[in-house]
């Protein structure tokens, strides 16, 4: 074969070497999505369970998590604007933070919650309002896991494919707390806890622009606040 020949090929033996360094990282960054949205599924089952049917709550899922992978590349592929411009990131909190007061004054008064239960007769126009409320949220949650994602590869393909994995998982993860939610007393209220925690999370980031000083403090009462959710069955007559 002559040089010519093996040149042609460099780029391919190129592409195979650096795939080989970068395949470590893919898990990683799926791991991370997985237990970022720990809070997002909460959050998200919490939505669509406002939908008594359970094809309406499935098809708000699918095709609000369907929307929402497509605003995640897109943020993806502006992650620099994203980064840069922290005024984003302060509006993904305070929405966030908005979610964790509106579930407990919702919470507070149960004549309130009561009257915003969706019937039987969910119409087009909630199923249309689920669906773009599961979207929205779910970009919120985007907010913080791509510049996390993105702060530990600068290969957005890489990041693109660790993405796409946690947004599948993220769906599949809904439909089990949606189940989980009619069973865990303090699951819901976890979930919410674990939102204000992202809020906290990305207003501090924002404010000392890193994320040493939140990592491990984050995870570690990350995962209390869930131990306290699954602790307490419901009672079952």
């Amino acid at each position: 074969m002559d040089s010519a020949s093996l040149n042609l090929f460099t780029p391919v033996l190129d592409g195979i070497d650096r795939w080989a360094q970068l395949a470590p990282l893919l898990p990683v960054i799926v791991v991370l999505e997985l237990i970022l949205s720990a809070d997002n599924a909460v959050a998200l089952a919490s939505i669509s369970r406002k939908l008594r049917n359970i094809s309406l709550q499935r098809k708000a899922l699918n095709i609000g998590i369907s929307i929402s992978l497509i605003l995640r590349i897109i943020l993806l592929l502006t992650a620099n604007i994203v980064i840069k411009y922290t005024i984003i990131r302060v509006i993904a909190s305070i929405y966030l933070f908005y979610l964790v007061i509106y579930y407990f004054v919702q919470k507070k008064d149960q004549s309130i919650s009561d009257k915003n239960v969706t019937t039987e007769d969910d119409n087009h126009n909630t199923l249309i309002s689920t669906i773009l409320l599961l979207s929205i949220t779910d970009l919120a949650f985007s907010i913080d896991s791509i510049t996390t994602a993105v702060a530990i590869s600068d290969q957005i393909l890489v990041v693109i494919i660790g993405t796409l994995v946690g947004v599948i998982a993220l769906r599949f993860t809904a439909d089990f707390f949606v189940k989980w939610l009619e069973i865990y007393v303090n699951l819901e209220s976890a979930g919410y806890l674990a939102v204000g925690l992202v809020a906290v999370k990305l207003i501090i980031e924002t404010v000392f622009r890193t994320n040493d000083i939140t990592d491990y403090s984050f995870y570690f009462i990350l995962i209390i606040i869930f131990i306290w959710g699954f602790y307490t069955k419901k009672e079952t007559s």
